[in-house]
């Protein structure tokens, strides 16, 4: 082989194994465009986060919805440890809720339209409503913290080709009453509600108040703490002055919609008793009445009413 002839071979040599190289390089580039995102549907599936709520959406019949693309929505994705933290990770329990049930929970965490987290304004609870046709209440702090209904959203902006996700760190559970009502479906609320109709007998309405427009935010002491207190009974707040039980327990009323997201260290609200309650975060989160030696622990935050929010608390908050 002359000179030349070596030349050439090697310059082909060179540019055939330069062109092998890239379309191996090009082969192992991951796909990239909107076309080869994934619906929203295909992303939660494809996540180990949220197996609970890919089962859920199956059996809720929201796979195609969630998985069209000619949709654009917002999706708030309970995490698997979201799931359990409201006591529904196991299967069974899943199996059991009725499809319907199921469904409006579902779409209750759904907006018609792609909202991403820069488009969320910075304010405190804005009412915006969900493809469940009920409202949730979005909040965005200084420092560009999401919360829903209380809830952190933990990861945001998990781009889809029909829309967004945004991973939440709880369950949104949609109101099924007002505070009287979602009171009475509690057991382990019952005092409170003897409390709440004995007081009504007296100057004011108290059940009346609590079941008006609000917004209101209800500290609610569980039966246990009216025990402590000294109503070992129902008898025995059936047998109290309605007078006196108004008094103590509007001091456990805020005449807004108070999320535990919006509580601050040291705070002092007023209540509608007219006197004032003091937040306080540093050993978890408590609030203390101003005759209270120890503060009451919160132990349930978020309840969701139609016309405000109760937080559970395991002490009588005294004026």
């Amino acid at each position: 082989m002359t000179q030349n002839s070596l030349l050439r071979f090697r310059k082909l040599s060179l540019i055939f194994f330069a062109f092998i190289l890239t379309a191996v390089s090009c082969s192992k580039m991951p796909p990239g465009g909107d076309d080869e995102k994934k619906t929203i549907f295909q992303r939660i599936a494809s996540d180990g986060r949220f197996t609970i709520l890919t089962a859920a959406v199956n059996k809720a019949g929201l796979t195609t919805a969630l998985n069209s693309k000619k949709n654009n929505l917002t999706l708030f994705a309970p995490t698997d440890d979201a799931f359990r933290s409201a006591g529904l990770g196991d299967p069974k329990v899943l199996a059991e809720i009725d499809e319907q049930a199921l469904k409006n929970i579902l779409l209750y965490h759904v907006l018609g339209s792609e909202v991403k987290s820069r488009d969320i304004p910075q304010a405190a609870n804005t009412a915006v409503t969900t493809l469940a046709n009920s409202s949730i209440f979005v909040t965005k702090t200084a420092n560009s913290r999401v919360f829903v209904n209380g809830i952190s959203v933990i990861q945001r902006d998990l781009d889809c080709v029909n829309g967004v996700i945004h991973a939440l760190g709880g369950v949104l559970l949609p109101a099924s009453g007002n505070i009287v009502a979602t009171a009475q479906s509690n057991p382990d609320l019952s005092f409170l509600v003897e409390a709440v109709l004995r007081a009504s007998q007296g100057s004011t309405n108290v059940a009346a108040v609590l079941s008006s427009a609000g917004p209101f935010t209800v500290f609610a002491p569980t039966n246990k703490a009216f025990q402590d207190a000294g109503f070992p009974t129902i008898q025995s707040i059936q047998a109290a002055d309605p007078n006196t039980l108004t008094k103590i327990l509007t001091y456990h009323v805020i005449a807004a919609r108070v999320f535990s997201s919006d509580l601050v260290n040291n705070s002092t609200p007023a209540t509608v008793n007219g006197g004032t309650v003091k937040i306080l975060l540093s050993s978890g989160a408590q609030v203390k009445g101003n005759s209270n030696t120890v503060p009451s622990n919160i132990i349930k935050t978020n309840i969701l009413t139609t016309n405000g929010v109760v937080h559970v608390i395991d002490r009588v908050l005294l004026p």
